[in-house]
Formats: structure tokens, sequence, C-alpha cells
């Protein structure tokens, strides 16, 4: 057990050097108000006078103190080799009986305990200046010793309220934070020193304890000034712990007086002093209180604190090894061979690009879509669902189509639906589909740019100049290859463009789609003259014969004569038209099956084409209910003609049946061919991109890369760190290091130590 508390303090001097409190050690702390007594309980637990005196605030820096026992055993015996610099130490001065070191003068030894007071005031006012500011900037001390036992001890500035001469103003909150982060480590044991001649119920070291150990499982009490406390009044309750209860106990002590300290009172008398006040005025309590019985429950609890707090620290310091080690690794090792090191960094660039692309990257993204995958939804749900967002008839309207037709036919009137009108008003809405699919390449361009900062490894961030030049290579290289996907992707529009395929195997014939246009027509009339009450009997069977009344309809004239010259265009010749070539009109299928074949052809592509006219009550044509309004027009001559009359006005008329019918024709031939063309582009145009931009850039990443940095004459610029990296990777070095010596000094504690 007495040796836990030695491996602490190596463990405190190990980390010390590294300037690191990521290791919380078992340790005291001591707090209490200001002119409590807290030096003077150290100095007698010392046994020699060390520590700045005077009236205010005199402790302004947390003052670290490590006391080693040593005796004449030790200076005689060899070091060994368990503990060998330590007992080499104490061999080296075997003259010398007590001595002190500070950490940061290194190997200076201090005999003269008034020069290790004068160093630690010099070092106070070095750092915090003589504002009676206070800093939290530790000093450390070693004192070596026969007379002390072991331990650790770590003496905070005074609890103050009032800032004093020319102290900040919130000195009180700095006090106080600097001892709640001393306290609230949980391997740390809380000495509360209070006065006796105060009350205890007003004692700020207890309140601060009570914060953080609101158990009091590791706060120890020690009631100082007993011979100061009133004629007539004692310290009985309070010792036995009957005003406020400390689990682990609370001890009294006398101090020296202020003349005795002047006077240079040996403590060694004051001591005897102490122990003959107990007996005298606590006779019974005198056993359980005094500063040797403060020394020897000091250093069991310590021991015990440190015996159970040893198996969590232990655990801690191998993790934090393994993560600095980590983390050493990532920094990488200084560059030898600069030419074998910039190639393997480019190689692994390129490597993990092409993977991040191909989805098999070691780091997959799990927040959002990245690479290959983010290339897959532009392909089919961004600009997929943008097609097909496309109406094959969007932007056109009835009157377009019909001026098409008119300007397509000249001067003279049209027998059939000009061929020229469907070509001019087809091509219209396939350039349409060519911004959606520069938009395309656009999007695909920015993801693989956006790759660049995913593969960003730590070895090419350890080089900033490499990183900023292989971004620039893969960007200009992208850049270069914008333009020729762009132009491929224009070119399969044009292509497009370029040739109607009327006889393409999914595009229905001009003469099937008027064919199945006229037949429903002729379908609806019939329906309409069924409808016709018995009354009017005479003139439906007129009607079906041909007789007189049914050719003074234009109507019947037109689509007769309209459907029998497509027909025989499309089937060759048929017999000519008489009673017995009429249609039934008492049954509803026989258009059905004259033109049953037709019908059935383009029942895929025409599906829900006509829902307009069907849903359209019987005995009306499509849309003759509205009137279709001309552009208004101006006195001069103009795209849209000569307007004769001095005002404008709207023009609004109905279309006549074969109008409807030719404009019917068109939307419908137009939109089975636009589909046609939509679907080749949107396989088309991602198998593009993908050979053009996303292929090739894979391909030739890695040589590009090759050509422009594997230059000589660029390996010394290229391959220079960061500051910060390097000086992380120093930092790093030296916590694994201070970790390793750590590990290594908590191995050596054997179980019969510990128990």
């Amino acid at each position: 057990m007495e040796a836990l508390i030695p491996v602490i303090n190596k463990l405190q001097d190990v980390f010390n050097t590294v300037g690191t409190d990521s290791i919380q050690l078992p340790q005291i702390v001591v707090i209490g108000t200001q002119s409590s007594g807290k030096s003077s309980v150290l100095e007698s637990l010392v046994g020699r006078d060390f520590l700045p005196r005077g009236t205010g605030i005199v402790t302004r820096r947390p003052l670290v103190l490590q006391l080693v026992h040593v005796n004449s055993e030790e200076k005689k015996r060899p070091s060994e080799d368990e503990d060998g610099g330590h007992k080499q130490e104490i061999k080296e001065h075997a003259h010398v009986e007590e001595w002190g070191k500070f950490l940061h003068t290194k190997n200076k030894v201090y005999t003269d305990f008034d020069e290790i007071r004068q160093e630690i005031e010099n070092e106070t006012d070095r750092v915090t200046g003589t504002n009676k500011g206070i800093i939290d900037d530790a000093i450390h001390l070693k004192i070596y010793s026969p007379k002390v036992l072991n331990l650790t001890l770590v003496d905070l500035p005074g609890i103050t309220k009032v800032p004093v001469g020319d102290q900040p103003p919130d000195i009180e909150v700095q006090i106080r934070e600097m001892c709640l982060r001393y306290i609230a480590n949980p391997n740390s044991i809380i000495l509360a020193v209070t006065s006796a001649n105060t009350d205890m119920a007003t004692s700020e070291a207890l309140k601060f304890a009570k914060e953080v150990d609101p158990d009091g499982r590791r706060t120890l009490a020690v009631i100082t000034k007993l011979d100061l406390m009133d004629a007539g009044t004692d310290a009985h309750d309070v010792l036995m712990g009957r005003v406020i209860p400390v689990k682990l106990g609370i001890i009294g002590v006398v101090n020296r007086s202020q003349m005795d300290i002047n006077k240079r009172k040996p403590i060694e008398e004051a001591m005897k002093d102490e122990a003959a006040f107990l007996q005298r005025k606590y006779p019974s309590l005198a056993s359980r209180n005094g500063t040797l019985h403060l020394a020897r429950t000091l250093n069991r609890l310590l021991m015990h604190h440190i015996r159970d707090c040893l198996p969590d620290l232990k655990t801690r310091i191998n993790v934090m090894a393994s993560q600095f080690q980590q983390l050493l690794n990532s920094f990488g090792e200084p560059v030898d061979d600069k030419g074998t090191t910039l190639l393997q960094i480019i190689t692994k660039f390129a490597a993990q690009y092409c993977n991040t692309i191909e989805g098999t990257a070691r780091n997959i993204e799990t927040t959002e879509l990245c690479g290959g995958a983010r290339i897959c939804y532009i392909f089919h749900e961004t600009f997929g669902r943008t097609l097909d967002s496309i109406e094959p008839l969007g932007g056109l309207s009835q009157l377009d189509i019909l001026t098409a037709i008119r300007n397509a036919t000249g001067p003279r009137p049209a027998l059939f639906v000009p061929e020229v009108s469907f070509e001019l008003l087809v091509k219209k809405q396939i350039r349409r589909l060519e911004e959606p699919s520069l938009r395309c390449v656009e999007l695909v361009h920015e993801e693989m740019q956006r790759i660049i900062n995913h593969c960003g490894t730590q070895e090419l961030l350890r080089f900033p100049r490499l990183h900023d030049r292989t971004v620039e290579v893969v960007t200009n290289l992208l850049r270069k290859r914008l333009p020729v996907t762009n132009s491929m992707v224009e070119n399969i529009v044009q292509i497009e463009l370029a040739y109607v395929n009327t006889k393409h195997p999914d595009f229905a014939d001009a003469s099937m789609v008027s064919a199945l246009v006229n037949s429903k027509e002729e379908l609806r009339r019939q329906q309409r003259n069924r409808s016709v009450g018995p009354g009017d009997h005479g003139f439906h069977s007129v009607t079906a014969s041909g007789d007189k009344p049914a050719a003074k309809s234009p109507d019947s004239i037109y689509g007769t004569s309209h459907m029998r010259s497509q027909s025989r265009t499309s089937t060759g010749s048929r017999p000519p038209p008489g009673p017995a070539t009429q249609p039934d009109p008492h049954s509803a299928n026989t258009e059905d099956k004259i033109l049953g074949a037709s019908a059935w052809k383009l029942n895929n592509w025409l599906r829900g084409s006509n829902q307009s006219s069907e849903n359209t009550p019987a005995g009306t044509p499509p849309q003759q209910n509205s009137p279709i309004h001309s552009p208004k027009t101006s006195v001069s001559v103009g795209p849209h003609g000569v307007n004769l009359l001095d005002t404008a006005t709207p023009i609004s008329r109905k279309l006549s049946p074969r109008e409807q019918r030719d404009c019917e024709v068109i939307e419908r031939l137009i939109k089975s061919y636009f589909l046609i063309v939509r679907k080749n582009i949107q396989d088309s145009v991602p198998k593009a991109i993908m050979h053009f931009l996303v292929n090739f850039v894979k391909d030739n990443l890695q040589s590009e890369l090759v050509s422009q940095l594997y230059k000589t004459d660029f390996f010394s610029d290229l391959l220079q760190e960061s500051d910060q990296i390097g000086t992380r990777r120093k930092e790093a070095a030296e916590m694994q290091k201070a970790l390793q010596k750590a590990g290594h000094i908590i191995s050596e504690i054997r179980e019969t130590h510990v128990w």
C-alpha cells in the first residue's frame, strides 16, 4: 500500500511534462477561506517553513506538493531496477537530509527551504504579476524528507469575497471556478479547512465540497486555531460531528501563532505544544486530533483512494494510448522518399475517387447520397421525372396546329392533312427536350466535383499544397470533358430533329389515325341518329339511305369522302359505296367491324387520347361549344395577317368539323412520335454522360494526376507539410510516449502492493 502514493507521484511527473490534465490522478485538494490556516496545516505536515507568508492573499497560484518519504537505509542501498530513477535520485543526495525540487527548474535541488519560499514567490510574481491577481497555472514542488509521509496535495488560493487593492473585480468568481475545477475531479480527496473561531455553518470550504460531493464520500474537514476560541466555548460538538457530520471525519489542529512564526519557532516544538493543548483541553479526543493524526489519516485515505481508482485509471491510460497511437498513425511519418510517397498518395486518391463512384468506398455516407448513387438518382429520378413531366402537346393550342396546317397548304385548299405541318410541330416539341438534357450533364458534373471533397485522405491533408494541386488537376479534367459531353447530348437531340422517321415500328400510320378518327365520328353520328324519336323516323331512314337530305349535310359529305379516300390509300381498292356497303343503322358495332384491325393496332398508344371527345354528350361534336379566338391584329401587316378595320376586334368562331378532325389527327401523331423520341433521349443521354464524362474521368484520372504532379522539381514544394500538422504530430508523439511510460509504471504494481 505504501508504494501506491509514489506511483501516483511518478504518474504526475510523467503527465506534467506534456502539460495535460486529461488523466485525473488521485490527489488531496486543500480548500478554505483566506487566512483560515491552510498554509500552516501544509507546513505542519512537511515539518518545515517553506510557504510564503503575509497579509491578504498570498497563495495566488495552485501549488501541487508531492511529499516523498526517505530514510537512511534507502540512501545507502544501491538503486534497484524496478524503481531505478527514484532510488538513484535519493542515493545522489545521501549527504542531505531534506531537499526539494521544482518542475520548472528541472534538475536544480533546493536544500534551503527559505530558497524554496523565495522561488515560489518569484515564480508567482513572474506569471501573475504583482497586482494580487490569481492564475490557474500550477507550481509543482516535490519535497524529499524522512519526516513526511507519502502524500500528494494541492494548495489553492484562499476563498475571498471582496477584491482588495488592485485585484480584479471578479476575483471571487475566479477563485470559485478554480476551486470547483480541482475538487470536481472524482479521484481527488477534498480537505476542507475551517477555523474554529468561526461558525462552521458558514464554512465556504464545506459549501464548495457539498456542491461536488453531496454524499461526502471524499471530504475530510480540518478545524484549525482551536486555541483561539472564545473563553467559555469549546469545539467538542464540532469535532464529534454533531454540528455538521462529515463521513471521512473532522480533525482539529492547533497552528502556530503569528508571533511564533515571526520568532521562527520550530515546528517540532509547536507540535509538542499542540499535543499538550489537546491533552489539557480535549483529553478524550486527543488521540483523534492533531497534526500527526491528520498526516496518518491523509496517508491512509489517499492510499485506499488510489487503490479504488487504480483499475479505472489503468483502463483509461490504455484506451488513451490506443487513441493517440491511431492519431499518430494518421499524421504519418516524416517523408524520406518523396517520389514514392507522392506516387502512393496520388494512387490512393485516384482509387478512392473511383471507388466512391462505384459505391465500393470504405467510408460510406449514411446522411446523404453521394458519388455513383447520386449520379444514378440524377439519371433516373431527377432527369427521368423531368422528361416525364414534359407534355407532348405542351405549349400547343388547336389554333397553333390549325395555323401550321394552313401555312403548309399555301394558297390552295388541302384535300388531306399536309405532312409538313406535322414535322414542323413535332420538331418544335422535340427541341423542348434539349434543355433538361443539358441540365442533367451539369448536375452530374457538379456531383463529380463534390466527390473530390469525399476523397480527402489524411495523407493528402498533410500536404496542403499537394491537396490544392490535386483538386485543381481534377477540376480541369472535368472542365475539359464538359463541352465534349454537352456537344454529344446536343447531337443526340439534333439527330432526332434531323429525320422524322414515320416508319418507326412504334409509330402509327397517319391514314390509320385518320381512319380511327373518322370511325369514331361516324359512330357518334349514328348514335345521334338513333337517339331521334319515332316521330322523326322518316328523316332517320332517309339519312341512312344516303338520299338528298343526307347529302345536304357538309359533315356527312366530308366525313364519308375523306374516310373512303384515306381508307383506299391504306387498304387498297374497296367496293363502291352503296346500300350494300352502308353500315347497319341498328347495329352499334358495325363501324368497329369495318375498322377493327386499325382500332386494335392503335389501341396501346392512343389510350386515353380522346377522353375529351368521348366524354362529350351524344350529338355534340368535340369542342363544338368552345369558340376559337383569333389573336388581335393591327392595321399594319404582321405575323397574324392584315386587319382591315380601324380598330382591332377579336374574331371568335367555332372550328368546322373538318378542322376539328385535322387538329385531332395532328395531335395524335405528335403525341405518338414525341413519346418515341422522349423514350430514346431518356435512354441515350445517361449513356452519353457515362461514356464521355464519368467513365472517361475514371479511366484517365490517375494518368492525368501523374503527368501533372509527378515531376522532380515539384517534390519539395508539394510535399511540404503544414505547420499545424507538424505541431500536432509532435504533441501526439509526446503524449503517446507519456502514456506508454505511465502504462509501464502502473503495470509494475503487484497485487501484494494493492492489498
